[in-house]
């Protein structure tokens, strides 16, 4: 319009200059045309051809205008719905958000009326049909997604959503596969296909997609630093099922020498090298770690190599094992284990004694107890010792730090609460502080120490404490 309004103006300018310059300039025109005669100054003739000119470009530009208006009126109809549309999308997932189900299905059905553009609208009802608990309805809108690259990723998205809710891992590991096909740098994506192999026990890919992770920075270099030693330990049970004890040793040899100080990399690697017929780097190995973190099932191992059936050499081996480090209680137990299955009951007497020390673990008690009775010296003694050993500390286990419960061996994942790498060998003490319990039942109520119950005591000014249980029936 306004540059019609331009050209309108220049143009009648134009004209007027023309009409002044012919003014000045007087002449006539005469026209004779079928019979007619028009005679008029030549002013007149341009002025009255300007006019004509001009009309005759108004009536074309109206024609034109004339001619574009439904385009122009489809178009803004076009805008104007298209407008409402995302007006109903925004809505509507504002409704999926502030959980009102029956808003969000009413504006999902608008935007897909206004809008008719599936892949923008099919997430928004597939939201509102899960937030109805319409499952199935969801269910079908998030596979009609992956038939569109656009929202192929969203519909996989959506499906393993639904699989984890139902707790269908398998399902869930497919689509999260599918998703990472798609986007393989998404963060979400990497760190949630790692969870899912790893409790499906699938080690190999686990380890691939922690590596993958790492490189996209999905997870941190310290935590997969944790994580790399155990899915490591776990590539190597997956071997051993699969029968080649020959990788099984080369993944559990990785992860000792990533992590030196992990006992159970320690355990599994010497576990598998004397069982292939490796016992003197085994017996390094265990000397090595014994230094730091003495273990029962490191004296097991380390009592397999050589001649096990001579019962005096194992004292031997024994003693020697000790001298790596004299002054921890499991190197005593160890060789008081030895000695009482050589009969040696002074020498085992003198190392069970100074393993119990002042407070004696219930395994100590056990084998006290063991003592008296096989040697026959004091069997009065020995119905003592078990008494003592109900009561005494709890011995270390394999316990988890997420759910707190025990187990008798360590295990890549922990078979009560599905977390990666949670099992620790902890001391007593600290067990009891976390309250031990058998996998699969409920965590015990709290247990007061003896020093708080005392303080307690005191202070009520009577025997009685609400709330109170045994040590022992807490153990």
């Amino acid at each position: 319009m306004i540059r019609f309004t331009f050209y309108m103006t220049l143009s009648l300018a134009v004209v007027i200059a023309a009409v002044v310059w012919f003014s000045d300039r007087p002449g006539a025109v005469s026209i004779e045309w079928q019979g007619w005669l028009i005679e008029l100054s030549v002013s007149r003739l341009v002025l009255a051809a300007a006019v004509a000119l001009v009309a005759l470009v108004f009536i074309v530009e109206l024609v034109r205008s004339a001619g574009k208006a439904p385009k122009k009126l489809r178009e803004w109809h076009r805008t104007s719905r298209r407008e409402r549309g995302y007006r109903a999308l925004t809505h509507g997932m504002v409704a999926v958000a502030a959980g009102d189900s029956k808003e969000a299905n009413r504006q999902a059905r608008r935007a897909d009326v206004l809008l008719n553009e599936p892949p923008l609208t099919m997430l928004l009802s597939a939201q509102a049909a899960q937030l109805n608990g319409d499952e199935a309805a969801a269910a079908r809108y998030f596979n009609n997604m992956l038939d569109r690259p656009e929202t192929a990723f969203l519909g996989f998205r959506g499906l393993l959503i639904q699989a984890q809710k139902n707790n269908d891992r398998r399902a869930a590991l497919q689509y999260a596969e599918r998703a990472y096909e798609l986007q393989p740098k998404t963060p979400w994506v990497l760190t949630t296909m790692f969870d899912l192999q790893v409790g499906e026990g699938r080690w190999r890919a686990a380890l691939a997609t922690l590596e993958e992770a790492v490189k996209r920075k999905a997870i941190g270099a310290d935590i997969a630093r944790d994580r790399r030693a155990t899915v490591l330990l776990g590539c190597s049970a997956e071997a051993e099922a699969a029968g080649d004890l020959s990788d099984a040793l080369r993944f559990a040899r990785r992860a000792n020498t990533l992590a030196p100080d992990f006992l159970p990399a320690v355990l599994r690697t010497v576990d598998i090298m004397v069982r292939t017929d490796k016992v003197r780097p085994a017996s390094r190995i265990i000397q090595n770690a014994w230094v730091r973190t003495p273990h029962p099932a490191l004296a097991r191992i380390y009592g397999e190599i050589g001649d096990s059936d001579d019962a005096l050499k194992r004292v031997k081996r024994y003693e020697r094992l000790l001298s790596f480090n004299p002054e921890h209680p499991e190197s005593h137990i160890a060789l008081a284990e030895t000695a009482l299955d050589a009969e040696l009951w002074g020498e085992a007497r003198n190392h069970l004694e100074r393993a119990a020390g002042d407070d004696p673990s219930a395994r100590v008690c056990r084998m006290m107890a063991d003592l008296e009775e096989r040697s026959g010296e004091n069997p009065e003694s020995a119905r003592s010792w078990l008494l003592r050993a109900s009561a005494a500390p709890t011995d270390p286990a394999w316990i988890c730090r997420d759910c707190g419960a025990v187990w008798d061996n360590w295990s890549p994942v922990c078979g009560d609460c599905g977390s990666l790498g949670s099992q620790s060998w902890e001391p007593p003490a600290r067990a009891r502080a976390w309250g031990l319990r058998l996998p699969g039942t409920e965590p015990p109520p709290v247990v007061l120490e003896d020093e708080v119950v005392d303080d307690m005591r005191d202070t009520a000014g009577g025997d009685d404490v609400p709330g109170e249980k045994t040590d022992t029936a807490a153990r």
